[in-house]
């Protein structure tokens, strides 16, 4: 799942990779944006030199990137798009540098719009590509102009029959490097970034709790000092029963109708409601997310089914409360419209609520569009600039999954060693030879020629099957030795094409998209993500 790293490359001298075994998690640098759309860090931060500021000097086009990204949130409510333009900028840092962002800057926000449904348990194709058209049109943006992104399907959304095949149609289609995303730990991490919970936290050394409340679900998240250390999700959402202006209703998810059953309400599509009713199915939502807010062990009432993951482990009290989502704009009563959902009785229960929160609620202003932004801002990762990529053209690519066996390196390295235990990693996963897998490594220890051909002989005499099937080999590397790495393979006649990148930190069973080569920078944007879709 992508966090908000941006992780870093390190230093090269006399065309050799300088690796080091210092491995500071290369991230969360880019959340210094105290709390603003629009940042530049100062030139000196905790003794990092940025290499050069001018423009015309012949350094800069290496050491800064500007990238076009976009967020496309499809909700089980509202579709949104976000247009972004990021700023990185190469800091040094002893035998290291990284590629953090220092500007972050919204080039065009699209209308809110409702997702659109269509007859069934489908979303509207039609509709929904004319809205990311226009969205584009109005943006003044091609789909050839974009660097990076997001699509996020969140909530009732994923559930549609027809919702991987909408993920996968924008991700090829709105420029050449967007992933197509879904899932709760990264839809709560995202809100949490987009609403400024995390940058809050960072700066003022803050425990901050955000509450996304959307259409169909309702994602927390806990941050502090600039990272978010633990994520919850309920099935509670505000379009879970639509009514039309008569007040019978017209759209009940599953959740929706078993939440009104556990009231003794028995309710059918096309049946009449009234709004008391509507307002104390409201309540008990309300009362269920503050009840789980402040530590809970299970939702009111008996309701367990709600729980859609296992709950926080960063218990409050907490220094704010932060909400988000479309709901949040009821809360602060920003919002005053109906749309037929339970939004506005939902969003005035939870500020009724307010004085039973774990920690004072405050208003960030950014609510509806906390996850787009997120989206749109944080969930790229740039690689070092020291990686090897035999053929460019065969990037960008997919959805890879990601192993990461267990290598032990010693002062002398092993290469049956590390084949043994690459060997035995891929055959517990059963993985089929001819499937293009990333294989995540840490680095640690010198990164002296004998230690580095030793393991990657080891690579090779592990991934043998792999390299007889024809490749290629992904291989990502915590520590600068991509280059090397890539020169070793090629030493030793590894002939199949070889993607080796360094800088970047990965786990089991991530899946990720590697884009295509940032040509003035020498390096490729990685995203990392999971892929949550019902069957």
């Amino acid at each position: 799942m992508p966090d908000s790293a941006l992780t870093g490359t390190h230093h090269r001298e006399h065309g050799h990779d300088r690796g080091t075994d210092h491995n500071d998690d290369h991230g969360h640098h880019h959340d210094n944006d105290h709390d603003q759309d629009h940042h530049h860090d100062d030139d000196h931060d905790h003794g990092v030199t940025i290499r050069s500021d001018d423009p015309d000097h012949p350094l800069w086009e290496r050491d800064q990137i500007v990238l076009t990204s976009v967020g496309i949130d499809i909700g089980s409510a509202t579709s949104q798009l976000l247009f972004s333009r990021l700023t990185l900028r190469r800091m040094g840092r002893e035998l290291s540098s990284a590629f953090v962002v220092v500007d972050k800057q919204i080039v065009h926000e699209s209308a809110v719009a409702l997702t659109p449904y269509a007859e069934g348990l489908r979303i509207d194709e039609e509709r929904l590509t004319a809205l990311v058209d226009q969205a584009f049109e109005d943006a003044g943006v091609r789909a050839d102009e974009v660097d990076t992104g997001a699509v996020i399907l969140t909530g009732e959304a994923t559930r549609r029959h027809n919702a991987r095949a909408i993920a996968d149609l924008f991700a090829a289609r709105t420029g050449r490097f967007i992933c197509a995303t879904a899932g709760h730990d990264m839809e709560a991490t995202l809100a949490a970034h987009g609403s400024g919970a995390v940058a809050r936290s960072e700066r003022d050394h803050a425990r901050v709790l955000n509450i996304d409340i959307g259409g169909g679900t309702t994602k927390l998240s806990v941050a502090e000092a600039g990272t978010v250390r633990s994520i919850a999700a309920l099935h509670l959402g505000a379009r879970l029963i639509v009514v039309d202006g008569t007040g019978r209703i017209v759209r009940l998810e599953p959740a929706g109708r078993r939440l009104a059953l556990s009231l003794g309400l028995d309710w059918s599509p096309g049946d009449l409601v009234h709004t008391a009713e509507l307002a104390e199915l409201a309540a008990l939502m309300a009362d269920t997310v503050v009840a789980t807010v402040n530590g809970a062990r299970a939702p009111l009432g008996g309701l367990d089914w709600l729980r859609l993951t296992e709950p926080l482990t960063e218990r409050g009290p907490y220094d704010a409360v932060v909400f988000s989502g479309g709901v949040a704009e009821y809360v602060h009563g920003r919002e005053s419209r109906e749309f037929g959902d339970l939004g506005p009785l939902l969003g005035r229960a939870l500020a009724e609520r307010s004085g039973r929160m774990p920690g004072p609620v405050e208003d960030t202003g950014r609510a509806i569009r906390a996850t787009v932004l997120g989206a749109s801002q944080y969930t790229v990762r740039v690689s070092g600039n020291t990686i090897h990529i035999s053929d460019p053209d065969l990037l960008p690519l997919h959805n890879l999954r990601v192993v990461r066996p267990e290598v032990e390196l010693a002062d002398t390295v092993d290469p049956h060693a590390v084949a043994d235990a690459i060997g035995k990693h891929l055959a517990r996963l059963d993985a089929d030879p001819a499937d293009v897998l990333v294989l995540g490594f840490r680095w640690s220890g010198l990164p002296s020629f004998p230690r580095l051909d030793a393991f990657v002989e080891g690579i090779r005499r592990g991934l043998s099957e792999r390299i007889a099937a024809g490749g290629p080999l992904c291989l990502l590397f915590e520590g600068d030795i991509a280059r090397t790495v890539g020169g070793i393979l090629l030493d030793q006649g590894v002939t199949v094409p070889v993607i080796s990148v360094d800088g970047i930190t990965v786990g089991e069973f991530d899946f990720v998209d590697i884009g295509a080569v940032l040509p003035k920078s020498g390096t490729v944007p990685v995203s990392l993500k999971s892929m949550v879709f019902s069957l």
